[in-house]
């Protein structure tokens, strides 16, 4: 395949974009189910560079030469307000894929933050800049651009297969990546576990327990695990 840029990546409703940004990486993939949810998850090196960054929004993909970081241009040139730069030059360290100067950038354009499988580096300007970068490693390794490489293609990041287009969620918890098709009953799932989460917090306040809340018995009748009095030096 030759080296490829697509301008554009479908989109994704603006209401549903919004009403993701309320959600936390955990619930929503909690409400993937079982399957989706573990597919769409990023391998926990992907971790945010500084505590507390939050991003959400529609990914624009560009996959890198190792070393270098073109794409990862063509990429920000592309990109739209509120869209995620998701760039990877196949998990290399060497030459760092963003910096310091591409986040000034991307704040001005209004890029909503980026993903990056590969190595970031200015970290201290970074977070001072408060913008959300989420990288797989830390190094000040300088990047080449020249290419070759590609914008806007299904990319792999972290283990996880990323199309243009996808929605991106990260904070502390790690990256989730969710294919439009499947959003909205995600998130329908997503709240249903928030509303119920909120129950139990009111329940364990009043006295409940979580072993009781969760119906733990009936697993561990199952599991045929066996409960004795005393401790373990009893049965020597």
């Amino acid at each position: 395949m030759k080296p490829v840029i697509y301008r554009e990546i479908p989109p994704i409703a603006p209401a549903l974009l919004e009403r993701a940004k309320g959600f936390a990486v955990a619930d929503l993939h909690e409400g993937l189910g079982a399957v989706a949810g573990r597919a769409g998850l990023m391998a926990p090196a992907m971790r945010p560079i500084f505590p507390g960054a939050k991003l959400c929004g529609q990914a624009v993909t560009c996959y890198n030469y190792p070393g270098d970081n073109l794409m990862l241009h063509a990429a920000i040139k592309l990109a739209k307000p509120g869209q995620i730069i998701v760039a990877t030059n196949g998990g290399s360290a060497q030459g760092a894929l963003w910096g310091e100067m591409v986040t000034v950038f991307c704040r001005i354009k209004g890029i909503a933050g980026a993903v990056v499988d590969g190595a970031a580096r200015d970290v201290g300007p970074i977070r001072e800049l408060g913008f959300p970068v989420f990288s797989t490693a830390i190094s000040a390794s300088h990047p080449e651009k020249r290419g070759p490489g590609s914008a806007n293609v299904p990319v792999v990041m972290a283990g996880i297969t990323v199309n243009p287009g996808d929605l991106i969620l990260g904070d502390d918890d790690g990256v989730l990546v969710v294919p439009p098709r499947y959003l909205e009953a995600a998130m329908d799932a997503a709240q249903a576990r928030v509303d119920k989460e909120a129950g139990f917090r009111k329940k364990l306040a009043d006295g409940a327990t979580m072993y009781d809340l969760l119906g733990l018995q009936s697993f561990m009748d199952a599991s045929g695990v066996v409960e004795k009095p005393g401790t373990w030096l009893d049965d020597k």
